[in-house]
């Protein structure tokens, strides 16, 4: 029938189902092959976005009048629209690249790296892919592929329909897929980053199984409730963790200018830069960085150390 409202009740429950299976089964395999699609599908948006933008390509100096006309004209700046587009630019921002919610450096905390400036580099990278590209790219495929947006649709119908109105109906399809594989991981790496954190607050054990309870319900509840429900306790629940996060990185801000002031040293030097906790004498709770071994990576220095040492039996044995 033309009643697909079933459809978001039935994707909710299939999400659940497969959220469950790997938070209570273990089964990791579903993770890891959706960790391994995840990148190409974010490639596979950006090549969908630009063969549109390269179609409507005579549409683009009109865009970007209007961008600047509507976003910067006497009525918006004067009035209060000026104020809620920035708004909303930094509440989607948020909720796209997680800068300043405290959030994305428990991924980043597991990379292997010699200084943690550099991965600090790395994650700051992460918000202009995030942001400037897949965020940009799906303003453009929408503003060259629909000319009027009064009556147009909202949310992930309006990006649907521009695409469509471009590319044909197998884009629709392709664009579901893509969105289904990075909403699950997004929902996979969200878990991963609520146990890490309960796992150190806690070592009791039922509060792990109802958080894994939680999630799950979580993720039901969310595809039964309305956009303008989810958005608006996102948004409230994300004030709150930025709010929480930047007290944390203002006391922390003095180790932070430490450490870059270190970083560049080194590069000055022309070193590679390699940090250990020595540096930061006065600092406690570093857990990790113990020495240059550890840092930059044991496995080579002890291959290199069993060498020396052979070659040193070798001389010993050939001396007697």
């Amino acid at each position: 029938g033309t009643d697909a409202g079933w459809v978001g009740p039935v994707t909710g429950v299939i999400v659940a189902l497969l959220t469950a299976l790997v938070v209570f089964g273990g089964i990791r395999r579903i993770a890891s092959v959706t960790q391994t699609l995840v990148p190409l599908m974010a490639l596979a948006y950006l090549l969908l976005g630009l063969a549109v933008v390269a179609i409507h390509i005579d549409q683009l100096p009109v865009v970007f009048g209007e961008i600047f006309t509507q976003a910067w004209g006497f009525n918006e700046v004067v009035g209060a629209t000026f104020g809620y587009i920035v708004l909303t630019g930094v509440r989607r921002g948020m909720f796209s690249n997680e800068a300043g919610l405290g959030s994305a450096p428990n991924a980043g905390a597991s990379a292997a790296v010699t200084h943690p400036v550099k991965q600090g580099l790395v994650q700051s990278l992460g918000v202009y892919f995030d942001t400037f590209l897949v965020c940009s790219i799906t303003a453009f495929i929408i503003l060259v592929s629909v000319p009027d947006l009064a009556g147009a649709s909202r949310g992930i119908a309006l990006t649907q329909g521009a695409l469509v109105s471009t590319l044909g109906e197998w884009s629709n399809i392709a664009l579901s897929i893509i969105i289904f594989l990075l909403a699950f991981s997004s929902i996979l790496g969200n878990y991963y980053y609520g146990q890490s954190n309960i796992e150190f607050i806690t070592t009791r054990r039922g509060i792990l199984p109802a958080y894994r309870v939680a999630v799950v319900l979580a993720v039901l509840l969310g595809s039964l409730a309305s956009a303008d429900l989810v958005w608006s306790f996102a948004d409230g629940v994300m004030g709150v963790m930025a709010l929480i996060n930047l007290i944390a990185i203002a006391l922390l801000s003095g180790i932070a200018f430490r450490l870059l002031r270190d970083y560049t040293r080194q590069r000055r030097e022309g070193r590679d830069p390699v940090f250990t906790r020595d540096l930061l004498p006065g600092v406690t709770g570093i857990e990790c960085w113990e020495d240059e071994l550890t840092v930059t990576g044991p496995l080579d220095l002890i291959t290199k150390k069993r060498q020396s040492q052979k070659h040193r039996d070798h001389l010993h044995g050939a001396q007697q």
